[in-house]
């Protein structure tokens, strides 16, 4: 979906929906008047006002309204949607009110559609907002006869930041190549498929890619990963993706994702219920191929290297066992007390291999835990680090995207919760307490002294029920977070 710039007045622009944005306590007649809606309203004769003073029209962020056919205005349909406190308008409020109107629209087949939402935005809000809008109108019905979401014919956006525009059309192209690889069904979308589809995207970018099948992964001695994928037909692979932006002599930014096509449990089998989504056990791997995408495509003057652990979690006769102790790649050796806790055992090894490639910092990105969810909810993805500095700038990426994320502590007594008495660690914590930043502590034991940021996005990356900007299913959160993290690498 390519975003046409558009220089017209919203009220005479023929189309089949135009999209205009209402802040709280926004004035629409007299001389303090200006910008699209105030324009649509004088066009109409007054109508929007007098459906905002009998609150049939809300300014609250994400909140939409469509008019059908206005008096005095050319485009078939008007949807007002709210922005919110003009004060507290940022890059989450572009992002989700633009995502709410595409969300609305989109339930329809529709032709032509213009937005005339970024009266005095800054570029930063013109990227969020058309990558809001990329996102709202594709679902997760992609195997549906009759769709749900249905992405317009045609864009356009009313303002003059081409740049802008462009970026944020390919963040969110980003962000639904993330979503549409998470909400393939795990038949269609396991290891070999995953990492092919990588391959394309390296491929179409102009990125240098590997891709280690198990042949390799024996050579490298990743003897966690292959313990995992040893109860499937399907074999495991590893991809290594980079983007070389820089000079060599640059340092390079390791993202790292887990990528468990399917996970059963083992097993430590899950029951149906905690099954059924388990899909979705891949959204950090894919989060980080369209993070790669995106930082690609926009050309970033820095060095990145993606690397992603591929593997189905299964049961059969070879499947890895409790009690097992598995070496890892660094020589640590590892006793396992839950099959279902397989996620860090795949990381190990691929955080092992960013060291050795010479990373400077790493990040990693894993629907890692259930206890980070109890913690901190759906929406929140924790984070945690072995440099505070390093975590730092982490999350100071994802506020500056309004992406929700909240760090947790790493004290050093959650060690003694991973020691083992027969292996030199295990891959569980004591009990249930602590689930999430013991599984973070078991992560810090491959990174050495690297600077390194874990962050945990079982809540967020995948909803059950559907937003007012986002369809239910993955919700491609983060990809933002780490374009962000690589423009600012330098």
């Amino acid at each position: 979906m390519d975003i046409q710039l558009i220089d017209s007045s919203p009220e005479q622009t023929e189309a089949d929906a135009i999209v205009v944005g209402l802040c709280q306590d926004e004035t629409l007649v007299g001389a303090a008047a200006a910008g699209a809606a105030a324009a649509v309203d004088k066009a109409a004769g007054g109508l929007i006002g007098r459906l905002v003073e009998r609150k049939e029209i809300s300014a609250k962020l994400g909140d939409v309204q469509m008019l059908f056919s206005p008096a005095g205005v050319a485009a078939g349909i008007v949807a007002v949607v709210g922005l919110g406190p003009r004060e507290n308008f940022d890059r989450r409020a572009a992002f989700e009110s633009c995502g709410a109107a595409a969300k609305k629209l989109a339930t329809k087949q529709r032709g032509r559609v213009a937005y005339f939402v970024a009266d005095g935005w800054t570029a930063e809000q013109v990227e969020a907002g058309v990558c809001g809008l990329h996102v709202g109108c594709e679902g997760q019905d992609l195997y549906r006869a009759e769709k749900r979401l249905h992405v317009p014919t045609e864009v356009c956006w009313a303002g003059k930041d081409r740049v802008a525009a462009f970026q944020g059309q390919v963040i969110g192209e980003a962000m639904n190549l993330t979503r549409r690889l998470v909400n393939e069904p795990p038949g269609d979308m396991y290891p070999e498929t995953f990492a092919n589809r990588a391959a394309d995207v390296a491929f179409e970018c102009g990125m240098h890619g590997e891709i280690w099948d198990r042949e390799r992964l024996e050579a490298e001695r990743c003897g966690a990963l292959l313990a995992v994928a040893r109860g499937s037909s399907r074999a495991p692979r590893m991809i290594i993706l980079r983007h070389e932006g820089a000079s060599r002599n640059d340092p390079t930014l390791a993202l790292v994702g887990k990528g468990v096509t399917f996970d059963s449990g083992g097993l430590s089998l899950k029951p149906s219920d905690g099954m059924l989504t388990m899909k979705c056990d891949m959204a950090g791997a894919a989060t980080v191929i369209g993070a790669m995408q995106a930082i690609a495509r926009l050309g970033l003057p820095v060095n990145v290297i993606a690397l992603c652990g591929l593997v189905e979690n299964m049961v059969s006769g070879r499947s890895y066992k409790l009690g097992d102790v598995l070496r890892a790649r660094n020589g640590k050796t590892i006793e396992v007390h839950n099959t279902d806790a397989e996620g860090r055992l795949v990381l190990a090894d691929v955080l092992s291999v960013a060291v050795d490639r010479g990373a400077a910092n790493i990040v990693d990105l894993a629907t890692l835990t259930g206890a980070c969810v109890v913690g901190l909810g759906l929406d929140v993805a924790g984070v945690m680090t072995n440099d505070e500095a390093w975590g730092a700038r982490v999350r100071a990426a994802a506020d500056t995207c309004g992406e929700l994320n909240w760090p947790l502590p790493m004290f050093e007594h959650f060690n003694d919760q991973i020691k083992s008495d027969v292996a030199d660690i295990k891959n569980v914590g004591e009990g249930r307490w602590g689930g999430a930043i013991t599984a973070a502590k078991f992560l810090e034991e491959f990174v050495g002294e690297t600077p390194w940021a874990h962050i945990d996005i079982a809540g967020p990356a995948f909803r059950d029920k559907p937003k007012p900007y986002c369809d239910a299913g993955a919700s491609g959160q983060f990809v933002r977070t780490l374009v962000e993290l690589a423009r600012r690498w330098k």
